[in-house]
Parts: C-alpha cells; structure tokens; sequence
C-alpha cells in the first residue's frame, strides 16, 4: 500500500493531470480515503474536478511542499496524491534531497510511488534517464503508457531505458483512448469522471448515453490496470 502518490512526468502534454485525476476518482469509488496536492499554478486539474479533497501547493517552496509528508504523518491510514506540473522534477527532487524526505518516510514507514506519465514519442524515453539516474530504492515506480497521447509505444518497448525500468521493479500499465470528443465533454463540464457517468440533467453538455457507456469502459479499464498493480 503506497501512502504517498507523485503524478509526473517532466514532459508537459502527456495527460499527468488526467491519470491524476482518474487516481482520485480510484480512491473515491474505494472509499480509500485521501488528500490531494495540486502543483500546477496555471491548469491545476485536481483543484478544478476534485475541489473537496484538493489544495495549492507550492512547488518552489519547502514550506508549501512539507504539508504533503505532515499530511501523511499525520494520518498513516490516509492516500495523499500529489498533482506534480510539467518541469518540475528538478525543485521537487531538491526538495526530497534537502529535506531528507525519504529518510523520514522510511523512519515512519510511509512509501512513495511515482507514477511516471508517458505519451508514445522518444522524448517521453529519453526523459526517463535522468529520473533513473535519481533512482532511490525507497520509492516505487510505476510508468503508465497513456494511449490518449499516441497508440504506437514501439520505441518505449524496444528502448533500454525499459529494461532499467524492469530492473529496478517498475511496473508498467496502459491507459486506454477514450474517444476524443468525449474527453473534449467531459474537460468542458469540469466533472468529476463520476458526475460525467452519471449526470442526467439537461445541461447543454452532458454525455449522451453511449458517450456515458465509453466512460465507463475506458474507466473500467483504467481500474483494473491500477488494481493489477496496487494502490
């Protein structure tokens, strides 16, 4: 069970906010409970969609960045998902290392998975070598093949970067598409994924039927991935 989530993914564009954001419709529909931290100061999707469970976080300040392991500390038995914004990696890895987070993790037994948002192109490849390069045994990894951002992972599979990924026992899952246009709705009623399967009101956006049922489809799925791994 990881206590805390990191959503990233230095690349900006490769859905880190919607795996986020599926991260914690995931906890709600478990009745896992959680808190959750939005780093992006311009489109922070978990403050937007998940607005009860989500506050700002700074990504610049240690400060702001502290509330996030005082939040698991303080609550051991409580999810805390972590929204971390394109080009952040580098701050945030200060952070880590000058605060000596992952020694205080281990002290109070919390874990970290990052979840590393991958589209289909080399630079969401090459950019795995620095985030291996920081690599620390105390953090689990998880690199999720985001097919909302490219069908074709051909070069992710044929890279050496993936056989790092096996050897330092990350797991790897997929994101299916959901048809765009849905997704272009569902980004448009600023809903959570459970109000876009369920609202029947007559708002001029809602989902139709089958758009509804592609939903939950596409959710489904994205459940059983994330369950096949943990949480």
């Amino acid at each position: 069970m990881a206590n805390i989530h990191l959503v990233g993914g230095e690349k900006g564009g490769v859905g880190k906010s919607v795996v986020a954001r599926i991260l914690a419709q995931y906890m709600i529909d478990h009745q896992m409970p959680f808190a959750a931290f939005d780093t992006d100061r311009s489109h922070g999707s978990l403050l937007r969609f998940y607005a009860d469970y989500a506050v700002a976080t700074e990504i610049d300040a240690f400060e702001s960045l502290d509330a996030i392991i005082e939040a698991a500390i303080a609550d051991r038995d409580r999810h805390i998902l972590v929204d971390l914004a394109a080009q952040t990696f580098h701050p945030f890895v200060k952070w880590l290392e000058e605060s000596g987070v992952l020694e205080l993790t281990a002290e109070w037994g919390l874990s970290i998975t990052y979840w590393n948002i991958m589209d289909s192109g080399k630079d969401s490849v090459d950019l795995l070598g620095p985030l291996f390069d920081n690599y620390h045994p105390n953090i689990n990894y998880v690199l999720v093949l985001n097919h909302l951002r490219g069908e074709d992972f051909t070069i992710f599979n044929q890279s050496d970067e993936k056989d790092r990924a096996l050897a330092f026992g990350a797991k790897i899952i997929n994101l299916k598409r959901l048809h765009p246009p849905v997704m272009n709705k569902i980004d448009a009623m600023s809903a959570s994924f459970w109000a876009c399967q369920n609202t029947t009101g007559d708002e001029a956006l809602k989902l139709g039927l089958l758009e509804r049922q592609r939903t939950k489809i596409w959710l489904r799925h994205a459940y059983e991935e994330i369950t096949s791994i943990g949480i």
